[in-house]
C-alpha cells in the first residue's frame, strides 16, 4: 500500500512539474512575442520621426535625421537580406557573422546620433558632425556591399538554374518534335490480312482458271442451279421406287 501510495505521489509531483515547465516556456513564448511587437512599433514610431526630421527641419538637426534613417534602413535592408538568403544557402553564414560584427559599430553610431540630436551644445555638435558623417558613411557603404553581393550571388544562381532549365526543355521539345523527321520516308504498304486457306475468290480462281489466253487466272462465272435437279434429303422417298400398296 505504501508504494502504491508513493508512486501516486511521484506521478502528481511529476505532472505539476510539467505543468511549471509548460507554463513558464509559454509565459516566455509570449512574452518574446510582446516584446517582438513592442520594438516593432517602437520602431516604426522612431523611423516615421526620423523622416518628418529630415524633411521638416534644416540645419544640423535636420542632417542628423537624415544619417541616422540611412544608417538603419540600409542595416535593417542588409540584416533581412542576409537572413531570407542564409536559409537556402549556407554559404553566407560567413557573411551574417560578418553583418553581426558590423552591426556592433552600427547600433554605437545611431546611439551617438541619438545623443547629439538632445545635446544642446550645438557648436559641439557641429564639430562632430563631420566625423559621424564619415562614419555613417563607412557603416552603410559596407552593408550595402554586403546585401548587394548577397543578391548578386541568388540571381547568379537562379540564372544558371534557369539556363540548365531552357537546354533541358529545349532537348524535351526536340526529342517530342522527333515525328516530323518521319515525313519524308516512303509509305509502306498496308498489311494484308491473311484470308483462311482453301476460302475466299483467290481460291475458287485457281481452281476454275482456264488455260487459255487472257481468261487465265480469271474465276469462272458461277452457273446458276437446274431447277429440275431437286435435291433429295435422307426423310424423302425416292422417285419412282414407292412400293404399290397391298391389296388385302
Amino acid at each position: 500500500m505504501d508504494i502504491v501510495i508513493l508512486i501516486v505521489a511521484l506521478l502528481f509531483v511529476a505532472f505539476v512539474a510539467l505543468g511549471v515547465v509548460v507554463s513558464v516556456k509559454a509565459v516566455r513564448a509570449a512574452k518574446r512575442g510582446v516584446d517582438r511587437t513592442i520594438s516593432q512599433a517602437r520602431r516604426t514610431v522612431e523611423d516615421t520621426t526620423l523622416r518628418a526630421r529630415s524633411i521638416g527641419q534644416t540645419g544640423t538637426a535636420g542632417e542628423l535625421a537624415q544619417l541616422r534613417l540611412r544608417l538603419r534602413t540600409s542595416m535593417r535592408a542588409t540584416q533581412d537580406a542576409l537572413q531570407a538568403g542564409a536559409v537556402e544557402d549556407a554559404s553566407l553564414a560567413e557573411s551574417v557573422d560578418l553583418f553581426r560584427r558590423l552591426s556592433a559599430h552600427g547600433h554605437e553610431l545611431d546611439d551617438e546620433l541619438r545623443q547629439l540630436e538632445r545635446d544642446p551644445d550645438r557648436a559641439r555638435v557641429v564639430e562632430r558632425l563631420q566625423d559621424v558623417r564619415e562614419r555613417t558613411e563607412r557603416i552603410t557603404h559596407a552593408a550595402d556591399s554586403l546585401r548587394w553581393a548577397a543578391r548578386d550571388r541568388a540571381q547568379k544562381f537562379a540564372e544558371d538554374d534557369l539556363s540548365s532549365l531552357s537546354a533541358q526543355i529545349d532537348m524535351e521539345a526536340g526529342a517530342l518534335r522527333h515525328w516530323s523527321s518521319a515525313e519524308g520516308q516512303p509509305e509502306r504498304e498496308p498489311a494484308v490480312w491473311p484470308e483462311p486457306e482453301g476460302s475466299g475468290a483467290g481460291a475458287a480462281g485457281a481452281e476454275r482458271a482456264g488455260p487459255a489466253g487472257g481468261d487465265e487466272g480469271r474465276p469462272e462465272a458461277i452457273e446458276p442451279p437446274d431447277p429440275r435437279r431437286r435435291q433429295t434429303y435422307p426423310w424423302q422417298k425416292a422417285p419412282g421406287k414407292t412400293r404399290p400398296e397391298t391389296k388385302t
